[in-house]
C-alpha cells in the first residue's frame, strides 16, 4: 500500500506519494505550513480519480478540472501533473522516457493515493 511522506524543507513542507515498493510516484509543491501540506494531500486523495488529458497528441480534447495532464518537457520526456478542481497543480510526476511509463505512474497514483497513510519523514 502507498503512503504520503511529509518532509520539512528549508522553505516549508513537501510531500511525496510513495508506492508500496517505496518508489516515489508523485511530488508536491512547497507549502508554508504542515497543515497546508496535509490539505494538499487530502486534495490529491479527493481528485486522483480524474481523467487524463493527453497534451502530447495533436488536437487533444481539453478536459475540465480535476484532471491529469500528460505533456512533454524541454528534455523530451513525458511528465504528468494533477490539477485540482480550481486548476491548481497539486502533484507532479518525474520525467519518463516512454509515454507508457508516464501513464503507469498515473495509474499507480489512482491505485495508491485514496487509502495511503500519511507519515512524517524521519
Amino acid at each position: 500500500m502507498g503512503k504520503f511522506v511529509i518532509k520539512e524543507t528549508k522553505t516549508g513542507f513537501v510531500f511525496n506519494l510513495k508506492a508500496g515498493n517505496g518508489e516515489v510516484i508523485a511530488n508536491s509543491e512547497v507549502y508554508s505550513t504542515e497543515s497546508a501540506c496535509k490539505n494538499g494531500i487530502e486534495s490529491v486523495k479527493a481528485n486522483c480519480a480524474a481523467a487524463v488529458e493527453d497534451q502530447t497528441v495533436e488536437g487533444y480534447e481539453q478536459l475540465k478540472n480535476p484532471k491529469f495532464e500528460v505533456y512533454t518537457d524541454k528534455a523530451g520526456e513525458f511528465r504528468f501533473r494533477l490539477k485540482a478542481r480550481n486548476g491548481e497543480i497539486i502533484a507532479t510526476g518525474e520525467g519518463y522516457k516512454a509515454k507508457a511509463g508516464c501513464l503507469n505512474g498515473i495509474e499507480s497514483i489512482k491505485k495508491n493515493a485514496p487509502d495511503a497513510e500519511v507519515v512524517k519523514a524521519e
